[in-house]
């Protein structure tokens, strides 16, 4: 309590404790995981992404919870973007990071860096996240997937995703910083034709970013420096 509140006269003190004791305002609740019919019902909002190891993973988007992060997700995977790209940066038990066109974690796609969507959805296992640089504002086309939960993450980087088919495939993406032989993604494709106004992406591509770092493991995994890519 501030000392200011001490030196106030007792007639004042009174007053205070004779009004009506305040009720905090409730939280508000994490996002669900499950996604509103609405936003299930729209297959644009289904992505798919064939692994060279031979799976082919399924992501639910958000676009609810992070529409600008969706739509950049919609234009690039619509343009082929994502094709013959891999996960350069993969560590066990935390994430799987991949979309960089240069391989090397310090790319990204020609299109302009995106304002963060931080949101309420848990950085929980199957949730896919824009990767970022130091500035919070620097997602672009780099996108990780938790393999583990690592709530140190949530408000800091934008969740528009979820796992909803083939985390086996995730699980099995070669590890590494980077892996000795990574995993490609083969094909990325959408489930139906991505809105109107998503544009086509210029063929060259300039460097970006990295991705969260993660310290030794407590309750839960930590990261570092708020870094990504």
């Amino acid at each position: 309590m501030s000392k200011t509140l001490f030196a106030l006269p007792f007639v004042a003190l009174a007053l205070i404790a004779a009004k009506p004791a305040q009720v905090p305002p409730a939280a508000a609740p994490a996002a669900s995981l499950v996604a509103p019919p609405e936003v299930v019902a729209d297959p644009a909002n289904r992505l798919n992404i064939q692994l060279s190891n031979g799976g082919t993973v399924v992501i639910q988007l958000r676009p609810d919870l992070a529409p600008n992060h969706v739509r950049r997700i919609q234009t690039l995977v619509s343009s082929g973007f994502y094709n013959g790209t891999i996960f350069h940066r993969v560590v066990p038990g935390f994430m799987a990071q991949g979309g960089d066109p240069t391989g090397t974690g310090s790319g990204d796609s020609p299109l302009p860096n995106l304002q963060a969507e931080f949101n309420d959805l848990p950085h929980l296992r199957g949730v896919a996240s824009m990767a970022r640089a130091e500035d919070v504002n620097s997602g672009n086309s780099q996108f990780f997937i938790m393999l583990a939960p690592t709530f140190s993450l949530d408000h800091k980087y934008t969740g528009f995703g979820r796992v909803i088919a083939g985390m086996e495939f995730v699980d099995g993406i070669a590890p590494g910083e980077p892996p000795p032989q990574p995993t490609k993604i083969v094909r990325a494709w959408l489930d139906g034709p991505a809105p109107a106004a998503v544009a086509a992406v210029p063929a060259s591509a300039q460097p970006q970013a990295e991705a969260p770092t993660p310290q030794p493991a407590t309750e839960e995994p930590k990261d570092d420096a708020a870094t990504g890519g």
